[in-house]
C-alpha cells in the first residue's frame, strides 16, 4: 500500500512542501494561521500530523500548542523524521515526537487526542478506511480529523481511482469516506486559494468529529 507515496518518495524539487528552504514560500500561498484556526488549535492541544516529512505542519502545530502541548509527528521514513527532529531543535521546539509508523497503521495511542492532521497525503492512502479507523480509535470523543487537499481542474467530475492515479481528490469522495468511518463533518472550505500558486490546483480542507457519547 503506498498511501504516503507522493510524499515520502518523490524527489523535492518543485514542490514546497517538502523540504525546508521552501516553507517561507509555502506560507505565502497557504494561510496556515487560518488553517489552524478553522481546526481550532489551542495550547494544551494534544495533535498529530500523518505525513509529517520534513515538518511544516509540525512545527506551526508546535508553536500553537505551546509547551504544554503535544505534536505527534507521523512519517514511514526515519530520514524524514531525523530532519523534523533537526528541524524542531534548531527552533527550540520539545514539544514534538516523531513516530515511525507504517504504511497502513500510523501508529497513534487510542483515544488520546484532540486533533489529527492529514495534509496532501490522504490522496495516496490506498487502505483510506483503515486509516479513516486508525484515526478515529486515537481521537477522543468530540475530536476532529482535518483532511487538507488540492483539487486540478483536469481531474474534475473524474472517478475517485483516476482522480488518485493523479495525485488530487474530490471533497466529495472525502466527505462520504468520513462520514461512512463514523465522523460528523463540521467543517467544509472549498477554495482556500491555489496550490504552489498555480492556477489550476484549488485547495480544500474538511473538518470530521468524533461523536460525543
Amino acid at each position: 500500500m503506498l498511501w504516503l507515496a507522493a510524499i515520502f518518495l518523490l524527489p523535492a524539487t518543485g514542490s514546497s512542501q517538502y523540504v525546508e528552504s521552501d516553507w517561507e514560500t509555502r506560507d505565502r500561498w497557504m494561510d496556515i494561521h487560518q488553517i489552524l484556526e478553522w481546526a481550532g488549535v489551542e495550547s494544551g492541544d494534544m495533535v498529530a500530523d500523518i505525513g509529517c516529512h520534513e515538518g511544516y505542519l509540525s512545527i506551526h502545530l508546535g508553536r500553537k500548542v505551546g509547551d504544554k502541548g503535544r505534536v505527534l509527528a507521523v512519517d514511514v521514513k526515519e530520514n524524514h523524521l531525523f530532519s523534523l527532529r533537526r528541524h524542531a531543535e534548531e527552533r527550540h521546539l520539545t514539544n514534538i515526537t516523531t513516530i515511525l509508523g507504517e504504511y497502513d497503521d500510523p501508529k497513534l495511542p487510542e483515544a488520546a487526542l484532540d486533533i489529527v492532521f492529514i495534509m496532501d497525503a490522504y490522496h495516496e492512502m490506498d487502505n483510506y478506511m483503515g486509516i479513516l479507523n486508525h484515526v478515529r480509535t486515537a481521537l477522543k470523543p468530540g475530536g476532529k480529523i482535518v483532511i487538507l487537499e488540492k483539487l486540478k481542474d483536469h481531474a474534475r467530475g473524474k472517478n475517485r481511482e483516476q482522480q488518485a492515479i493523479s495525485h488530487t481528490l474530490s471533497p466529495h469522495y472525502v466527505k462520504k469516506e468520513l462520514e461512512e468511518a463514523g465522523f460528523v463533518v463540521s467543517g467544509e472550505y472549498d477554495n482556500l486559494g491555489k496550490w504552489e500558486e498555480e492556477a489550476d490546483k484549488t485547495i480544500w480542507l474538511l473538518i470530521g468529529r468524533v461523536p460525543e457519547g
